[in-house]
């Protein structure tokens, strides 16, 4: 029994150390880019400012350097992630619901198809979209993030309907109601959760993805935050880590946001399931 005390206390004791090497290895950026917004000589060290200042947020929140790509960081994450959740809840309900003959083989080819690399398709994707008038516009970006995560959107869509009991429609269509009016008052309510984390992901994603907008947009007043701050070190030849810094916590905060907006109505939707079906 001692042996096994000690060798549970041995273990217990690798992973907490495995694990605070992983929490340092994510904490320390996040401290050195707090620590170097607010400080107008910050360098590649750790430190606190000898002055707190806003001089780096004063210098990056210009129409140029920050606000549009902030905008168009938005319009293409919002845009892309809304049309992701609307065709995978139209595309998940029929693979939920209905015995197709080739349904299984969608399915796979569906999660296939979630695995492709995205520069393996990029240059024919590129030569497409030069000729329909896509390349150099944001909704050619949405169109393209749209379709690289509706395969994995819809494999995530019809796992959640399939929690759903399909008795609580059929309730509902013996009281009258169609079979649209049966999703959207019964399940969309329930699916909330499901969509509210297929948003998430998708918008994370998105507001992070540096390859597509890179390759698909050229004028700079169409670049996102992402691609910004890769032009960013080639504007002023040498890193300016203060402002830099500013623009990276600025890149980050809308992500945390929706995150924290979202958390509550999902916890609550959670819930929800549970009251609605009967023993």
């Amino acid at each position: 029994m001692a042996n096994l005390a000690k060798a549970k206390t041995r273990d217990r004791l690798a992973a907490d150390i495995a694990l605070t090497f992983v929490a340092i290895a994510f904490v320390v950026p996040m401290v050195w880019m707090v620590l170097a917004a607010f400080d107008a000589k910050a360098t590649l060290a750790i430190q606190l400012p000898a002055r707190w200042s806003l001089t780096n947020f004063g210098a990056i929140l210009t129409e140029d350097v920050a606000i549009r790509p902030f905008m168009n960081s938005v319009i293409i994450s919002a845009g892309t992630s809304c049309l992701v959740v609307i065709l995978a809840l139209f595309a998940g309900y029929p693979l939920s619901r209905y015995r197709l003959r080739y349904g299984k083989q969608y399915i796979y080819t569906i999660v296939f198809a979630s695995a492709l690399p995205i520069t393996a398709i990029m240059v024919p994707i590129y030569v497409m979209f030069v000729h329909i008038g896509l390349v150099d516009t944001l909704a050619g970006v949405i169109v393209f993030r749209t379709a690289a995560e509706l395969p994995f959107a819809v494999w995530l869509m019809k796992g959640f309907m399939d929690a759903i009991p399909t008795d609580l429609e059929e309730a509902a269509w013996t009281e009258g109601a169609s079979r649209m009016e049966g999703v959207a008052y019964i399940v969309v309510p329930l699916l909330a959760p499901g969509i509210a984390t297929i948003f998430i992901l998708s918008f994370i994603e998105n507001w992070g993805n540096f390859f597509v907008p890179f390759i698909l947009l050229q004028s700079r007043d169409n670049y996102p935050m992402a691609v910004s701050l890769y032009s960013f070190f080639g504007e002023y030849g040498e890193a300016m880590y203060g402002q830099l810094a500013a623009f990276a916590l600025l890149y980050t905060a809308p992500t945390l946001l929706v995150y924290f907006l979202i958390q509550k109505p999902l916890q609550k939707g959670g819930l929800r399931l549970g009251g609605a079906v009967k023993a």
